[in-house]
């Protein structure tokens, strides 16, 4: 009797130790949609640049939750237009490459100019498209910025200088051969150029002001999100620049950068967020208000929902 009880806790012991493993190692596919997730950053945006990701923290979360990420860098400063096409150029190559039918495109700013024009152009190769903290109707900073420089003159100088700090932005990030043209993209977000670029692709588009868009176009999702807070965390050297471009809105809630309407497009997640413009990236370096939202669990959140969707 006693042999057989040793047997019988060995037996148990062996087959609660072989059931352990499957459990505790079992894979997080909390994030693992049917087509790839493309990030598309913003203006003066890149992949990477030495340590430092645009997407800070956010890729490497959804890739551990199964999602295929890919980070596309376009120009850090052009038209949404040539923006876009490099966009698209980028997944035609990507397709021809891996045989990928469709992908999830999540834009920042003014990258969400560039995957809603792909969306309009090559429906069939995009599943989704989600922005985050996107000019929609365009930014009341890019207006005075371009009413300021014209008015003394400066436009031709600054557009040089600018241009000048993109380059230098594409260098570093490993792709010195982008056009770059800050003119072009200043055009692109002020409320006029936003409001022609809205007319020739408006899939999406909200019925009014401040409220929904259609949420499926042929064949796409759109999605948006935005945040309305702007001086979030001390240690932030970004937020004193926020505060001051914030100025522009003239107290209406915005991002620092993009008004709280303006970021509605397709199906409103929400428009609040405490996030600043580049706490909507996670950045600078995951600092953020002490109470504000989690970026990196909405981008989780937002990839669930692709996957729920079959996307």
């Amino acid at each position: 009797m006693k042999r057989l009880l040793t047997h019988g806790a060995l037996a148990l012991a062996c087959l609660a130790g072989s059931a352990l493993p499957s459990t505790s190692l079992a894979a997080d596919t909390y994030t693992q949609t049917r087509y790839p997730i493309v990030l598309v950053h913003g203006l003066f945006g890149f992949d990477s640049i030495g340590p430092i990701d645009y997407w800070y923290g956010i890729t490497s979360a959804l890739q551990s939750g199964g999602a295929k990420v890919i980070v596309s860098q376009v120009s850090a400063a052009n038209s949404s237009e040539v923006r876009g096409e490099q966009l698209l150029a980028e997944l035609k190559r990507l397709k021809a490459a891996n045989g990928t039918a469709k992908f999830n495109l999540i834009g920042h700013s003014h990258g969400g100019h560039a995957v809603r024009y792909v969306a309009a152009v090559a429906p069939e190769l995009v599943a989704s498209v989600s922005t985050v903290g996107t000019p929609h109707t365009g930014s009341p900073v890019a207006d005075d910025i371009k009413a300021g420089t014209s008015a003394t003159g400066t436009t031709a100088w600054v557009t040089s200088v600018v241009n000048a700090f993109a380059s230098l932005i594409s260098l570093l990030s490993g792709q010195p051969g982008l056009p770059q043209n800050s003119e072009a993209a200043m055009n692109s977000l002020t409320t006029a150029g936003s409001a022609d670029f809205n007319k020739r692709y408006p899939a999406g588009k909200p019925s009014s002001s401040c409220g929904s868009g259609a949420a499926t176009v042929n064949g796409v999702r759109y999605y948006s999100a935005g945040g309305t807070w702007v001086l979030t965390n001390v240690l932030d050297i970004s937020d004193a620049l926020l505060g001051l471009t914030s100025i522009s809105f003239k107290g209406a809630a915005n991002d620092g950068l993009v008004g709280k309407c303006a970021s509605h497009w397709g199906t409103v997640l929400r428009d609040d967020y405490g996030w600043n413009h580049l706490d909507e990236v996670n950045q600078v370096f995951g600092l953020r208000g002490l109470f504000s939202q989690d970026p990196v669990a909405f981008y989780r959140t937002q990839a669930n929902r692709l996957k729920t969707a079959g996307l």
